[in-house]
């Protein structure tokens, strides 16, 4: 009699359950419009509505995660770059620096390439629009625009007057594949490398052409998937590219969320094209999203052997949804979980609705099966790298030399080592470690504890031996530093393939990944 009560009134609690959800919500809507409304009615000056509206939004959002976004209709292009990959402009990468905005990286065969912008060119005006005192964001929507149309724009370039240079913009389409080759250094022969970089339409499809090439053409068998920095993308894109690999029909990821349709499985619906070939994928602290669906997938269906760090650990699926005036809300429905019921999610955003602190939980993520951490921590490169130097001198270098080696076989000399600190001096760049950094703070604390003359002197005495040369960090991590110069070198010459299959070249993870797939399996003749 009991469970007969009970299961009648379970359908009266869900009810009433859902009546207070909507009373809340209700309630939350009228405060905000009553807000608004009285502002109208009473506010001293004229106000800016659908400004305030939008930051309201964002502002609520953020409480929420940082993957539920609000995409208003001016914000498209955003939308289309997340699921396709494309967007019509000159393709260019730009950064701000300082005040000004400039040229950071082209894209080649784009009209930024094609038509002699370079790296570090200063934007003035776009369409006659000053670039002064915008954002990056900002001066990115006046670059973007309908394939096809023609923009202007007055760049600064050293050493030169202004110049004025006119594009016709074009689809810009972002690569997921950033480089590939059947003949990775290092390798006994038979193995290829794919960097594959983000998961947007047709992005598994660019990958099966890839590696069916390298089959073909160089014979390989085996293949590593570098998924190192791959911040992830579309859910079924991840489907398909484990599909490649694994028996049609297999589980891959399953989703639980609020409302039916985000509680899914998503199984392999292709026969695989590669099934028997052996795989290693590399990973990192940035792998995330689909890239771990597709990494953390195949370990755990025993179809790859993972190599670096434990991964990002997002288990949080997003949907886009329109919203009204042609708005769209990206919105975390569900978690994920891979074929062994682990949900790698490492932060739990619940509790910062509940005004708790984040706190990244240390078993998210993907442990890899070979742990490799960069325990090279180079305190002058990180500097010379955050204000710019090994930028600065490649374009110095791309201005002074017509061509160069190719990626394979540039090297930086030292008389190019010799010129980067001779710059450096010129610049008057300024070496602070760590450990100076914190002297200057606890020197501070000490003058407002009105310590004894003689420790302070002492303290004192230690300035000088403390002060960094960044000239004798530089001698001491030489070939660190000529490394990370040749790469800047290398992308002016070329673009970013040039730059990866640089560094490719001494690359520890890479070498660890031939070594291991290669042991156990035949080489190609």
């Amino acid at each position: 009699m009991k469970r007969y009560i009970l299961f009648l009134l379970l359908p009266f609690t869900l009810w009433a359950t859902a009546q207070e959800r909507t009373t809340r919500i209700h309630k939350s809507m009228t405060i905000l419009t009553d807000v608004i409304r009285q502002l109208d009615i009473n506010y001293v000056d004229t106000l800016n509505y659908d400004a305030l509206t939008e930051e309201a939004i964002r502002s609520m959002l953020r409480k929420v995660d940082p993957y539920t976004v609000y995409i208003s209709k001016a914000e498209d292009d955003n939308l289309r770059l997340m699921t396709t990959g494309k967007y019509g402009g000159i393709g260019a990468m730009i950064m701000q620096r300082d005040s000004t905005i400039m040229v950071h990286e082209l894209y080649e065969h784009m009209p930024a390439q094609e038509n002699g912008l370079l790296p570090g060119d200063e934007l003035l005006e776009v369409d006659g629009v000053s670039c002064k005192g915008k954002t990056t964001k900002q001066v990115s929507e006046l670059l973007r625009g309908v394939p096809e149309s023609e923009v202007t724009i007055l760049i600064r370039r050293e050493g030169n007057d202004s110049i004025k240079k006119a594009f016709l913009r074009r689809e810009i389409h972002l690569p997921s594949i950033g480089y590939y080759t059947g003949h990775p250094e290092g390798s006994k022969g038979g193995t290829g490398y794919i960097l594959f970089s983000e998961f947007t339409t047709g992005s598994a499809m660019d990958l099966f052409a890839a590696v069916e090439e390298m089959v073909k053409k160089d014979s390989i068998q085996r293949l590593v998937i570098d998924l190192r920095g791959n911040g992830g993308g579309l859910i079924d894109e991840a489907i398909q590219l484990v599909g490649l690999f694994v028996d049609k029909g297999t589980e891959v990821v399953t989703t639980k969320g609020k409302t039916a349709t985000s509680n899914r499985s998503y199984t392999t619906s292709i026969s695989p094209y590669f099934r028997d070939m052996p795989l290693v994928i590399l990973v990192n602290g940035q792998t995330a999203s689909a890239a771990e669906i597709v990494s953390g997938g195949l370990q755990d269906l025993g179809r790859a052997k993972l190599i670096g760090e434990r991964t990002f650990g997002k288990g949080l699926v997003q949907s886009v949804r329109p919203i009204a005036f042609d708005g769209h809300l990206k919105v975390t429905t569900a978690h994920y979980y891979l074929p062994s019921g682990r949900c790698i999610q490492a932060i739990d955003y619940a509790e910062q609705q509940k005004g708790n602190a984040l706190k990244r939980d240390s078993t998210g993520g993907i442990q890899p099966d070979i742990v490799m951490t960069d325990s090279q921590k180079v305190d002058i490169s990180y500097s010379l790298y955050i204000k710019h130097m090994f930028f600065d001198f490649a374009n110095r270098y791309h201005r002074l030399h017509d061509h160069i080696a190719s990626p394979e076989t540039f090297a930086v000399t030292d008389e190019d080592l010799e010129d980067f600190i001779r710059i450096l001096d010129e610049k008057n760049f300024v070496y602070e470690t760590e450990t100076s950094h914190y002297y200057t703070q606890m020197l501070k604390v000490a003058e407002e504890e009105d310590l004894d003359s003689i420790t302070m002197q002492q303290l004192h005495d230690l300035k000088e031996r403390l002060k960094p040369s960044y000239r004798e960090a530089i001698y001491r991590h030489k070939d660190e530093i000529k490394r990370l110069m040749a790469a800047d070198i290398v992308e002016r010459y070329y673009y970013n393939r040039g730059r990866i299959a640089f560094l490719l070249r001494e690359d520890k993870e890479m070498k660890r990944a031939l070594e291991l797939i290669e042991q156990d399996t035949p080489n190609a003749e």
